[in-house]
């Protein structure tokens, strides 16, 4: 018989209106996907949801619903991913990172935890959602750096090219180029509030942020988007092929590693800035020291 923890021994122990009152908890969630299969809870498979609702059962002893602010793919890594959960007031709502850390694998993390309104929900309350995306150019492979990026290498890819290309598909428009069969959502338009391209040496980064993505957006994105850092496609002919949602033509999604989920925005965040805003580190060469 599975013994109840020290938590659970103690929520007994209290009179039962204390025990039964409830807070709306939030989460700032970090999480390397190489091992996991994307956040949503399978019924055969390592996900985040599944961890962290199986960590937080094993506290209370019952089953809970997570709810994230944000659906990442196998093999997709978080920064600031957000979520939220309703548990007992007993337990104070800022203890819940360290209590969960304590049983999660080594592969999630919590950065922080607070209670948020009971009307405040992580996916619903959101106004946008910023993902990272990072390329390695250089000329030879490297161990460090290949769990978080794609190496793309076969050929040096213009910055200047590929933001041209982005540039055009800031504002709201139809995306049905990067519409999978998928996606939950019944229509293609998305409002892109911000496409921004950057390079650091041998590092090249795209972010982009929007209130909210087509599946697998992001990753056919830059599966083609390369191609026109490439020399392969002018960033006019990109911009005709999404307008006029050629999507026979998008063939080939990045590979998941590359793809972070950066961050998360409300109107009133419930974390202090350094928790969430820019923790995933960015990658580049430093001088040689002898």
């Amino acid at each position: 018989m599975e013994k109840s923890s020290p938590i659970q021994r103690s929520l007994e122990s209290q009179p039962a209106e204390f025990a039964q009152s409830t807070q709306r908890v939030a989460l700032v969630v970090q999480y390397v996907g190489t091992r996991l299969h994307g956040w949503q809870w399978q019924p055969n498979a390592r996900t985040v949801q599944g961890e962290i609702e199986a960590a937080v059962r094993s506290v209370l002893g019952y089953a809970v619903r997570l709810s994230g602010a944000g659906r990442t793919d196998t093999g997709v890594h978080a920064a600031a991913q957000v979520a939220h959960f309703d548990a007992p007031s007993f337990i104070p709502a800022h203890r819940w990172a360290d209590v969960l850390n304590a049983r999660l694998p080594e592969d999630i993390l919590i950065r922080a935890s607070a209670a948020v309104a009971d009307t405040w929900h992580a996916q619903f309350s959101a106004c946008w959602r910023r993902y990272r995306y990072t390329l390695y150019t250089g000329q030879r492979p490297n161990l460090f750096v290949r769990p978080f990026v794609w190496h793309y290498y076969r050929q040096y890819l213009d910055q200047g090219k590929i933001q041209v290309a982005l540039d055009a598909m800031v504002g709201h428009h139809d995306m049905t180029a990067f519409h999978r069969a998928r996606s939950g959502k019944s229509h293609s338009w998305v409002d892109l509030q911000i496409a921004e391209c950057h390079r650091q040496d041998t590092f090249l980064t795209v972010e982009l942020q929007a209130k909210g993505f087509l599946y697998g957006m992001v990753r056919l994105i830059m599966g083609l988007v390369v191609k026109v850092g490439s020399g392969e496609l002018t960033p006019a002919q990109f911009g005709e092929l999404w307008q006029q949602g050629q999507r026979q033509q998008v063939k080939y999604a990045a590979p998941a590693q590359g793809l972070c989920l950066l961050r998360v925005g409300y109107d009133d965040h419930p974390f202090a800035q350094e928790v969430w805003f820019d923790t995933q580190p960015h990658f580049f060469w430093g001088p040689a020291v002898a």
